[in-house]
């Protein structure tokens, strides 16, 4: 069984925010969401803490950069439901590279993605596949989902299957309050209903918030008691910077990956 630490633990954020964990969802339907991964990073001897992700090529994951430690490996299960179970046709890769965002502020968590550059390339199939990243900006009262493998209540522990719910994009003047003094309307999205409880929580930071069959954000803070809005990184507004940086990416082991880091 995988040992499941909450990132909140390890990594700091702004008071009273939490790493994004499913509320007020349900369980998935197995594998109709293949593009997800579950990113277990090692924190300390024999200790581990995770995080969500999303398969965008066959040797790259979108997570959140907050979810970088620098203390072990970190490997990417793919093609699960269950991830405390050897199921059929489950996909475990380890990170060849992690590339946070240059500017990211762990402080204030501006800038929270990361990609996670794949030793080996994933074996697409019915059950492991890629997710577009979206170029438009989402409207303000589209209803998204988001899915993850974190807590299902502010008491509880992670959920070993996969949890998702439908959530609503509020408009930005539901974030610019003194809760969310970090709030930045063109790198982040406002996402939740205040007046339900659907949410996402801890152990879910780093996956995607799906629109229309795109990944449009990324799970990334939100208040202590779990309660909506939460804070969602901005894809649109990277995706120049993510098609970039994988242009540059070389597979491991070739003559220019030899030649040194990519920076």
């Amino acid at each position: 069984m995988l040992l499941l630490l909450l990132l909140h633990i390890v990594f700091p954020l702004p008071p009273g925010a939490h790493a994004g964990e499913i509320i007020g969802g349900q369980e998935a339907r197995p594998h109709s969401r293949p593009y997800m991964a579950f990113v277990e990073i090692e924190t300390g001897e024999n200790q581990s803490g995770s995080c969500g992700g999303f398969l965008i090529r066959e040797d790259v994951v979108v997570t959140a950069a907050h979810c970088n430690c620098n203390l072990g490996n970190i490997s990417v299960l793919l093609g699960a439901h269950n991830v405390e179970i050897g199921e059929p046709g489950r996909q475990e890769i380890l990170v060849h590279r992690r590339i946070p965002h240059p500017e990211f502020n762990d402080a204030t968590l501006e800038n929270d993605l990361m990609l996670l550059q794949l030793k080996d390339k994933a074996n697409l199939t019915k059950t492991v596949g890629t997710i577009p990243l979206s170029q438009k900006e989402v409207k303000k009262g589209a209803l998204c989902s988001v899915a993850g493998w974190g807590q299902t209540s502010t008491n509880g522990q992670p959920s070993p299957t996969l949890q998702e719910v439908d959530i609503k994009v509020m408009g930005k003047d539901v974030c610019l309050s003194p809760l969310y003094l970090n709030f930045k309307p063109d790198k982040m999205l406002c996402v939740g209903d205040p007046q339900k409880k659907n949410a996402s929580f801890k152990g879910d930071s780093g996956g995607p918030l799906v629109c229309n069959g795109m990944a449009q954000g990324i799970v990334s803070f939100g208040k202590s008691d779990g309660s909506p809005p939460r804070v969602f990184t901005k894809v649109s507004a990277y995706v120049p910077w993510i098609k970039k940086t994988m242009r540059g990416l070389r597979h491991p082991g070739s003559h220019a990956e030899r030649l040194g880091p990519l920076h």
